[in-house]
């Protein structure tokens, strides 16, 4: 069964989600409050594949129920709910290691499609591992593990959430490759993802934080102007 995880401290709110995700085939664990829900995480022995987190909530808000949650699994789907004026909650939550983000309102198609392409990223995730896939991809003092989803520079492991990962994989594939927003958009998140290119330029300056010895001056993603990033190791 498909288990997610839906933290939202507004009850009507909650209900549409969780009536909408258990018709889309989902077994819904609710929370109200940040506590609550890494109580339900606990209780569960982190056996959840998405956490739908709602921002803005009274007590341990999402943000930092997002961080919690991504210390403790590297490979949870996270998605944030944000409110539509707050811009830089969408760019906070990513860079604390959410995947995505829903703005409200929202519809139920646009939340399910959401959490579909979500939960099957990582689904595609859990298959490499568990196929023990032994193949490692090396570029310069990098080594990007296909097995363990894991990046090391000069031996020391960089913790990466999936889509980071991803787009990693993406860059060691074609390296020295101008890639465009839209070629790595679709790429990780999917030709039917219907969220915006700025989630791109979001994972990639959380990907310079861990990667660069300098991310202002960065040496290894390199920005292409007008188009997107490319790998040069």
């Amino acid at each position: 069964m498909k288990k997610i995880l839906v933290c939202e401290d507004e009850a009507t709110i909650r209900d549409f989600v969780v009536i909408n995700l258990t018709r889309a085939g989902y077994d819904v664990i609710e929370a109200e409050n940040g506590d609550e829900a890494l109580a339900k995480y606990e209780e569960c022995n982190g056996d959840l594949d998405v956490a739908i987190l709602d921002v803005m909530m009274p007590g341990k808000d999402g943000f930092a129920v997002c961080k919690e949650l991504r210390a403790r699994n590297g490979g949870i789907g996270i998605i944030m709910l944000t409110a539509r004026t707050q811009e830089m909650d969408k760019v906070t939550g990513l860079m604390l290691g959410a995947d995505d983000y829903v703005t409200k309102p929202f519809s139920p198609s646009e939340l399910v499609a959401r959490v579909d392409a979500l939960y099957r990223r990582v689904m595609l995730a859990r298959a490499n591992i568990e196929s023990n896939f032994k193949e490692e991809i090396r570029s310069g003092d990098f080594v990007l593990n296909l097995r363990n989803r894991t990046l090391l520079k000069n031996g020391k492991t960089i913790e990466l959430t999936q889509v980071e990962f991803q787009i990693m994989e993406y860059f060691f594939s074609n390296p020295g490759q101008a890639l465009g927003r839209t070629d790595i958009l679709n790429h990780v998140w999917g030709e039917q993802y219907v969220g915006e290119e700025k989630i791109v330029d979001v994972n990639i300056r959380r990907l310079r934080m861990k990667v660069e010895d300098e991310p202002g001056n960065p040496k290894y993603i390199i920005t292409v102007w007008g188009l997107g990033y490319k790998w040069d190791a």
